[in-house]
């Protein structure tokens, strides 16, 4: 996997397998880049129990999806494909990463998916990422909590807390989503059919994409959610945008 020599970052990605971050937010990963911020992906898992792919594959196909994304560092934690699990054990290999690169904000899973590896690492990191303050947890690194922990893939039924533009970086970010061409539709493989393989899977990403835009009157966007309330200093210049009738 790919790994520079940074020790620290402001946005550290969680990902239960090494092409969720892409789908889920490789435009907002683009555009946190652009505004000058530093940005890692951490995948939990390698992905060694997809239908699909064998693990040397994924992590080759992971690097060059970093490599179009231009991200400071990828690593796997390797805590086990379909067996990943909420333990004293696994957060603390995630309180570890969280002090290594000491990130302002970390992504993860909304805790609720019908994959249980996506479900679990929500918990997993947002979990950790608190634990990971106290000075009594005893790791490598000094202590250091986050600001905040966001989560990806918002259920259709939860409102977002925030929608970001990507509409600048959208081809960029399908491009990091198609290095990862083992668990794609390519028309010739005989392996057994996921949902990730039919041939109109990626554009429903992009649908996904442009209702997302759509809600926030730009051609893509890609939805978040947060615990807590926003702090708006200044309503005037946060709503400074024309007005939209979707509801």
């Amino acid at each position: 996997m790919l790994e520079l020599l940074v020790m620290q970052v402001d946005v550290l990605a969680f990902g239960p397998h090494p092409d969720d971050v892409e789908m889920a937010m490789g435009g907002s990963l683009l555009r946190l880049q652009s505004l000058g911020y530093s940005v890692g992906v951490i995948d939990l898992t390698s992905g060694e129990m997809a239908t699909r792919g064998t693990p040397e594959e994924r992590a080759s196909e992971a690097s060059k999806a970093a490599d179009i994304l231009g991200i400071a560092l990828r690593r796997s934690l390797n805590l086990g494909d379909s067996r990943l699990k909420v333990t004293d054990e696994t957060k603390l290999s995630v309180i570890e990463v969280i002090r290594e690169y000491r990130p302002k904000l970390v992504f993860t899973n909304y805790p609720e998916n019908n994959h249980p590896d996506h479900s679990a690492s929500g918990i997993l990191v947002s979990e950790a990422a608190y634990l990971s303050g106290l000075s009594k947890i005893e790791t490598s690194f000094e202590p250091h909590r986050p600001n905040c922990t966001v989560y990806y893939f918002v259920p259709r039924k939860v409102v977002p807390s925030f929608v970001i533009d990507i509409t600048p970086f959208h081809t960029d970010k399908m491009r990091a989503v198609q290095a990862h061409q083992s668990q794609l539709y390519n028309g010739v493989s005989t392996t057994n059919k996921t949902y990730v393989s039919e041939p109109n899977f990626l554009s429903r990403i992009e649908a996904l994409d442009r209702y997302h835009g759509a809600l926030i009157d730009t051609n893509f966007g890609e939805a978040f959610f947060i615990k807590e309330a926003i702090k708006v200093d200044d309503p005037v210049l946060q709503f400074n945008r024309p007005f939209t009738r979707i509801t």
